[in-house]
């Protein structure tokens, strides 16, 4: 499966990267037009073929990876890049599937039931865009994926990432141990970290909660060492982010670094994160077993927000993030509260 949005080209020297004649939404001449907002998808999957046996026991990243995705965001930067709004969708979300043609057998395939997570199983990306078009109502810009050896590889780029948190988490599956406090987090100890969902009764939720904070902290130490800004530097971590040119991706490596430096003008505070509103639990069903319903009433009124470019939180509003989350995941935040102080 294939999709018009995705761009081939991951190949570009680096004076073309500073000079900026790549440009975010693939305007040739955006200084003509009216500015306009970006819709990305980032998607986690659990592939771990491309990490080593020795990685694997080390991080405990082994079991059978069911090649869908474990983290799935909505990411919307403003059409001024002064505002980021980042919507997490757990991955065990009730779902329909679009209707498909399979690429590779051309069986036309009707729309289904699913978890959101089972549409980069059964189409890859491509299917994954569609699906969160389908239940959001957002028109997505860009995708990027990113898998076990890419996030490892990447962290390690960039000398790790700062994690903070004031009480112990600990994961029987991960193995994942921190005390309260900072700690810079390598590749391999990261990958604990936000696969980590049975440190408490929160589960996904939680594991979504650490992962944006994650987010934010990794950010914050780019800007920190003026990274986001270094054309010739932000292109080395891209060519790691993006990895081999045998994986599909919906970014070009200009616009990346293009993007990171919009970002650098970003602060903590005009980063928003939430989850998708839940209702509760699906009745159980044998074919796809129990899922989450969104609670489409709160969910499509912050949709409504994210199609029309405006800010999921109000000016004056500083919400403190419970942690753990509740199980019905949380209302927006604001990144300087994910923050490592």
């Amino acid at each position: 499966m294939t999709t018009k949005r995705t761009l081939s080209s991951l190949a570009i020297p680096v004076l073309v990267l500073a000079a900026g004649a790549t440009l975010l939404g693939g305007a040739p001449f955006p200084e003509r037009q009216a500015p306009r907002p970006l819709n990305i998808v980032l998607m986690g999957t659990d592939s771990r073929d491309t990490i080593t046996a020795a990685e694997k026991r080390e991080f405990h990243a082994g079991g059978i990876a069911c090649n869908c995705t474990d983290v799935l965001m909505l990411v919307h930067v403003s059409a001024h890049r002064d505002r980021v709004s980042v919507v997490s969708m757990p991955r065990d979300s009730y779902a329909d599937i679009p209707p498909y043609r399979d690429s590779d057998s051309g069986k036309e395939h009707k729309s289904h039931p699913s978890k959101i997570n089972g549409a980069y199983a059964e189409g890859g990306p491509a299917l994954t865009v569609n699906t969160v078009e389908s239940m959001t109502g957002v028109r997505i810009d860009r995708f990027l994926q990113v898998d076990f050896r890419r996030f490892i590889d990447t962290v390690n780029e960039v000398h790790g990432v700062e994690v903070c948190t004031s009480r112990t988490l600990q994961d029987s599956a991960t193995k994942l141990h921190l005390k309260p406090g900072k700690h810079r987090l390598k590749g391999g100890p990261a990958l604990q970290y936000v696969r980590s969902r049975h440190v408490d009764r929160s589960a996904d939720l939680g594991r979504i909660q650490r992962q944006q904070r994650f987010l934010v902290n990794a950010l914050r130490g780019l800007k920190a060492k003026k990274a986001l800004t270094d054309p010739v530097g932000m292109a080395r971590v891209v060519d790691t982010l993006l990895g081999s040119g045998k994986v599909e991706q919906g970014f070009a490596a200009g616009e990346l670094v293009q993007l990171a430096a919009a970002l650098d003008k970003v602060p903590a505070r005009a980063l928003e994160f939430t989850t998708v509103p839940i209702a509760g639990f699906n009745p159980t069903r044998p074919d796809i077993g129990s899922t989450l319903a969104w609670d489409r009433k709160r969910a499509d009124a912050m949709f409504a927000k994210l199609r029309a470019d405006r800010p999921l939180l109000k000016a004056d509003a500083d919400p403190k993030p419970k942690d753990p989350p509740s199980l019905m995941g949380y209302a927006p935040v604001r990144g300087s509260r994910f923050a490592c102080k």
